[in-house]
């Protein structure tokens, strides 16, 4: 293990005759506490940076959560960002994550989407209830996903707009997260639901439990992973009669769960870093 001194950031001066080297620079703020990364916050002008940081962000070899406004234009460039690119286009999206589970046939519940008022009035024709029904974009936390048990539930549901993302219910009480960087798990845990509540999302009440994990489940994360290209993420993984399956990956996961397994967050991704794995 390194010791606490080898992961302190130190003025890194340059020998006779050579450039500085470039620190591990960051623009988003997961690693805002960090001593090892620098993070230089995000700026949408670009030429708002300082010169100096403008340099180092052009000459860095790897650009650490980039966000999402600059992660493609570095991947256009040829520049190496840690998440990948594809993390952030699948962020919060679960319309083209859906998409990409039906393209490599990774087990997936059965899910259809249904857009404007036509194709929202033939719903039953395809789902029995009870069904889920979720905010396809930009929500998480357990907060855009409905139990719809009676046709008012539904149209309740359908009085938000967007399409309508409806998913058959599989009974369960809990779900496993597995939390997969670079190419490696670096956590598991089921996630437990509270007492007449279908969502296990810590958030919604959910009980973290590290006992008797899945090997299925966890192998079933890790290949999706690799197979997605997505280098940092919380992969949501139900049994369902023996079998696992994937329900949602989640780029922007929270860190409860390695508190709970104490584990500190931001030491663990800078050993990854200087080690060269993400």
């Amino acid at each position: 293990m390194e010791s606490s001194h080898s992961l302190q950031q130190s003025p890194i001066l340059p020998l006779p005759g050579e450039q500085e080297c470039v620190p591990f620079i960051a623009l988003g703020a997961r690693l805002g506490r960090s001593k090892l990364v620098t993070t230089l916050g995000f700026k949408p002008n670009f030429w708002d940076y300082t010169d100096r940081e403008m340099d180092l962000i052009r000459r860095a070899p790897t650009i650490y959560w980039p966000t999402a406004f600059y992660a493609g234009l570095f991947s256009a460039m040829g520049k190496k960002t840690f998440p990948s690119v594809d993390n952030y286009a699948f962020a919060l999206d679960k319309i083209k994550q859906t998409a990409m589970f039906n393209l490599l046939n990774i087990p997936h519940p059965r899910t259809r989407l249904f857009y404007g008022k036509n194709q929202k009035q033939t719903i039953t024709d395809f789902f029995s209830f009870p069904f889920i029904a979720k905010i396809p974009r930009g929500s998480s936390r357990g907060k855009g996903v409905f139990l719809i048990k009676t046709p008012k539930d539904l149209n309740t549901y359908l009085e938000i707009p967007g399409p309508a993302y409806i998913q058959e219910y599989l009974p369960a009480d809990r779900d496993m997260r597995v939390i997969v960087i670079g190419r490696q798990i670096v956590l598991a845990f089921w996630r437990r639901a509270k007492e007449n509540e279908f969502r296990t999302n810590i958030s919604q009440g959910g009980k973290i439990d590290f006992s008797d994990l899945s090997c299925q489940a966890m192998e079933l994360a890790l290949d999706t992973a690799r197979r997605c290209n997505w280098d940092d993420v919380g992969l949501d993984i139900m049994e369902y009669q023996g079998k696992p399956m994937v329900i949602e990956a989640n780029m922007k996961y929270g860190t409860k769960g390695f508190k709970a397994a104490g584990i500190d967050y931001i030491r663990m991704v800078e050993r990854l870093i200087v080690t060269g794995k993400i």
